[in-house]
């Protein structure tokens, strides 16, 4: 069996912690790992993890790297990459010519996907339920997790269970859109509706045969190599697999799971993966509480104190900060549509930004200047690259730099500090065992992070990423 990850969406419903430049399953929520790392180590209590490989976009291929190597640095390589967004059918239609081709798996092999972004545990029983979904898969389902409800939730979709189809999971009677309220307490009731986790479980062979017959569009492109595939993926159809083969499938089945599941798709469900205090709070960071109930607080790097508050969530980032009602949390995408009409940076950014060479913090920024802080991990190297409307300088805090301008490289050690003036061709190595700390001083009629122009870059990125 081979595991498939999909973690190319850029979510923001977590916004001002999640952001399209890091979204959900980059974050950390429940502990010091991003829910991607947890999602990785989770599948690794199922099968190897040579076995294991996440589908991500360009723009967050660097991130899933790091995530990987923090687990094992032999799954740093396990990346499979879409060059442009079209939803879930492409992707599992390229990770499944992927695996045929690249991995030369049979076409008898299962391939268990899931989403990078979930909190499930226990990881004991979750490691069951995904042997016995292999096991109904190389019978000929299509294996789709159902989550036992535990209140009628309206922000997921729901599976209703049919007749047995033996080895403990049930035909699909229907796939049922996101319900009204009235609709879910229906649905609890009944007993026979499941949540739809967006985990699923079927052979090569198996779902070869389903987007032949239901999805034409798509296999008419799945015998092509990975690489014409791939060149050709912006003209494949954007629709989700529950829409272009699942709810079509005669071999569509459900296995009922009962454990703690969530897709933490907003605020509200945090209490789910964060367990409240004894006032049914839950405090993220530097929290201190008084006469305050049923709310939720994050914070990142300041204290945070809160008097005579109930049903509340306050979420807290260097630059951003959201209030909100409890039960009021799925319009924070109002908010964000608002600031992209608005063009405002901070649906896009963070005042942190990683790079594959390491990150930069933005410690202040104002008319025709900027200040970072800036982290170069041992060995790396920013571009070679120049400015036309910033000069910089650069005072290095920890570590040693080799800084090249035009035609000298020197190095420059702590307490030291070098000057690049603007229209300089120019670049920044660290040569050390140890990170190098630095501090960025940027003047200029524009300091934008698109005022750059890459002369040579190790990682192959574009001017503008």
């Amino acid at each position: 069996m081979k595991a498939i990850i999909l973690a190319g969406g850029s979510g923001t419903r977590l916004w001002p912690l999640s952001r399209y430049g890091m979204p959900k399953q980059f974050i950390k929520l429940n502990g010091g790992k991003s829910l991607l790392c947890q999602t990785v180590e989770r599948l690794a209590a199922v099968l190897p993890l040579k076995d294991i490989f996440v589908i991500t976009n360009e723009d967050y291929r660097f991130h899933v790297q790091e995530d990987l190597k923090a687990v094992s640095p032999e799954l740093e390589g396990n990346v499979i990459l879409e060059p442009v967004g079209r939803n879930t059918a492409p992707a599992i239609a390229l990770v499944m010519r992927y695996c045929l081709e690249k991995l030369h798996s049979r076409k008898d092999e299962v391939i268990f996907i899931c989403p990078s972004d979930h909190i499930i545990e226990p990881v004991s029983k979750f490691a069951k339920y995904a042997r016995q979904a292999e096991a109904a898969a190389k019978a000929g389902s299509i294996v789709t997790f159902g989550v036992k409800p535990d209140r009628p939730e309206t922000g997921y979709g729901y599976i209703k269970k049919g007749g047995t189809a033996g080895g403990g999971v049930f035909r699909v009677a229907k796939f049922a859109e996101k319900p009204d309220g009235k609709t879910a307490e229906k649905y609890v009731r009944d007993g026979a509706y499941y949540w739809n986790s967006g985990m699923f479980a079927f052979t090569l062979e198996t779902m070869l045969a389903e987007f032949k017959a239901y999805a034409p569009e798509i296999s008419r492109k799945m015998p092509q190599t990975v690489a014409k595939m791939t060149a050709d993926f912006k003209n494949m159809p954007s629709i989700s697999i529950d829409y272009a083969v699942m709810e079509k499938s005669k071999k569509a089945a459900v296995l009922p799971i009962d454990l703690l599941w969530s897709d933490v798709g907003s605020w509200d469900s945090l209490p789910e993966v964060i367990k409240p205090d004894s006032d049914g709070n839950v405090k993220v960071g530097d929290v201190l509480a008084l006469d305050t109930k049923r709310t939720i607080v994050l914070g990142e790097k300041r204290l945070i104190s809160t008097i005579g508050l109930k049903d509340l969530i306050i979420i807290d980032t260097t630059d951003a900060l959201l209030i909100a009602r409890r039960g009021q949390a799925q319009r924070v995408k109002e908010v964000v549509e608002q600031l992209k009409e608005r063009r405002r940076k901070e649906v896009v950014e963070h005042l942190t930004t990683y790079r594959p060479w390491g990150y930069f913090v933005v410690l202040e920024e104002g008319p025709r200047y900027k200040i970072k802080r800036i982290v170069l991990k041992p060995g790396q190297k920013v571009s070679h690259q120049l400015h036309y409307h910033r000069s910089e300088h650069w005072i290095i805090v920890k570590g040693t730099a080799r800084v090249t301008l035009g035609e000298t490289t020197t190095l420059v050690h702590e307490n030291e500090s070098t000057y690049v003036p603007q229209g300089t061709e120019h670049r920044l190595e660290n040569p050390g065992k140890v990170p190098l700390e630095m501090i960025e001083v940027q003047n200029g009629e524009y300091v934008g992070e698109d005022d750059i122009v890459r002369l040579e870059d190790k990682y192959g990125r574009s001017d503008k990423k």
